[in-house]
């Protein structure tokens, strides 16, 4: 896929949006205008379709040519074995690592919304969110009014989330609870970070395991559900995940390499959006993180 990342500099301060990706993008202004109106550019990570938008010194506009943004190898539909739960209100699945939560910067296909609809033969609403690499226990809506009440337990924290986390190190101290806000790393776009004035953030955590290298299994339950959270709180207790170049984790241990971030949504209990009834839903330990897991911590004990 042919793609532009273009940074807005002074002098591109008040050009057009279609003028700038031509002039900056080396295209015609006719090619420009094309791929805007067939939804292939994205000005600060927003899709825009508006070619006279007017352009900001620092904007970042992302322009993906082949096929305006769709992507070319879109995820094959979910196998039936994903769906954990399913009645009128929600649909409960398995997501798998490397599928996205909802449409990208270069992809319009193949995000967990449209593989569950096409899994259960309706469509459905996302109310939370896994990130693209992270695999797990992940609920839909599939009324309004079941999508409005799970948004709002996921925003007060109602639900209960345990993940699986593999990390280079043990926690330090091993078990315990982090309460340390999370906001954007000033330093380091597109990452989070520990700041005095981010949003209050706090996590539960424990060591499971530790293998003789010193890689941990360990379980995080979050109390709230900011961007990146688990990841940056246990980074910020000296142990990184592996896989999480973003945060510090290694993606080779030794001669192993680390397939993606090693983070799994083992359980999620919810209230029913219909009934109010508590209900659990767990999702298997997927074979990628079983593997490493075995290979640096050991299998676990039967």
């Amino acid at each position: 896929m042919k793609r532009l990342a273009l940074t807005a500099g002074p002098a591109d301060e008040g050009e057009r949006l279609d003028r700038f990706i031509a002039a900056r993008g080396g295209i015609s202004r006719g090619e420009a205008r094309r791929v805007l109106t067939r939804g292939g550019v994205f000005l600060d990570g927003k899709r825009c379709k508006v070619s006279g938008r007017i352009v900001r010194r620092g904007n970042l506009v992302t322009v993906n040519l082949e096929e305006a943004g769709r992507g070319a190898d879109a995820p094959g539909p979910l196998e039936r074995s994903r769906l954990l739960f399913a009645d009128d209100h929600l649909v409960v699945v398995d997501k798998p690592a490397g599928i996205p939560a909802q449409p990208t910067l270069t992809s319009d296909r193949g995000h967990l919304p449209e593989l569950v609809a096409a899994l259960v033969g309706a469509p459905v609403r996302l109310v939370h969110r896994l990130d693209r690499e992270t695999s797990g226990v992940t609920v839909l809506a599939r009324t309004a009014e079941a999508e409005r009440r799970l948004a709002e337990a996921f925003r007060t924290g109602g639900p209960e989330k345990t993940y699986l986390a593999l990390c280079a190190r043990a926690p330090e101290p091993p078990e315990g609870r982090i309460d340390a806000p999370l906001g954007r790393d000033p330093l380091r776009p597109g990452r989070r970070a520990v700041t005095p004035g981010g949003d209050p953030a706090a996590t539960r955590y424990r060591t499971l395991a530790t293998g003789p290298g010193g890689a941990a299994l360990v379980e995080a339950r979050p109390e709230t559900g900011r961007t990146h959270q688990i990841r940056v709180h246990l980074a910020a207790l000296g142990a990184p995940l592996l896989g999480d170049a973003r945060y510090g984790g290694p993606r080779m241990v030794g001669a192993l390499p680390i397939p993606r971030v090693m983070l799994h949504a083992l359980r999620l209990e919810i209230d029913h959006p219909a009934t109010g009834a508590r209900t659990s839903f767990e999702a298997p330990i997927p074979p990628d993180l079983a593997g490493v897991r075995d290979a640096l911590v050991g299998p676990p004990v039967p």
